[in-house]
């Protein structure tokens, strides 16, 4: 406010990644990631929305996750935080247009982007479920560049779209969830036990 004297566009992005396991994952490790990816949340948008309201036009971006639309073994902490920034959004979003207010809110989805969120994860190692490596492998497998990222958000402001996938792999994620809402957890369990059996055959 001091140096622009207007605010009209807000984008709660700060993100962090924690793998592990529920039952070995800390509390410690799990208050660190709700207070950076939820609380995060919340506070910027609590802090910025009287200003933009004041401001009489603007826009709220919230970024969630497609692990706000799936839930992953591993990721129990990570997709807490990222289902409750869903929810946090659309109900901000209704609320405002009950309102009639001038200020709008999306809530963005993005898939993998090329960013050091894996590299830089809090790993709990489980034998056979989490490991450093893999963990830090992911990130191969991201599509999108921060860049691409940035644009489709700005484009998403402008329509003013009240959710936005990012990225191919986050529409087949989505795609997934609409059409087997249940059975894609079977589908990911699965997966998980074929790579915990080959790990868990490998020495120590």
């Amino acid at each position: 406010m001091a140096d622009h004297g207007l605010v009209n566009i807000i984008i709660n992005n700060a993100g962090v990644a924690l793998g592990a396991t529920v039952e070995d994952m800390s509390y410690e490790d799990f208050e660190w990631l709700m207070n950076i990816n939820f609380w995060g949340v919340v506070y910027g948008t609590k802090a910025f929305l009287p200003h933009i309201k004041t401001a009489g036009e603007g826009h709220i971006v919230n970024i969630s996750s497609v692990f706000g639309l799936i839930a992953v073994p591993t990721q129990s902490a990570y997709n807490a935080a990222k289902f409750a920034v869903k929810g946090f959004t659309e109900a901000l979003r209704e609320e405002l247009e009950v309102e009639g207010s001038p200020v709008s809110v999306t809530c963005v989805h993005p898939g993998g982007i090329k960013t050091n969120i894996a590299r830089n994860a809090r790993v709990t190692e489980t034998k056979g479920m989490v490991d450093t490596k893999s963990t830090r492998d992911f990130e191969k497998a991201f599509m999108t560049t921060p860049e691409e990222a940035a644009r489709v958000i700005v484009k998403a402001i402008r329509s003013n779209s009240r959710r936005l996938l990012i990225g191919k792999d986050a529409v087949a994620i989505d795609l997934i969830q609409r059409l087997l809402p249940t059975a894609y957890q079977k589908l990911l369990i699965a997966g998980a036990r074929s790579r915990r059996s080959k790990l868990m055959k490998q020495p120590a």
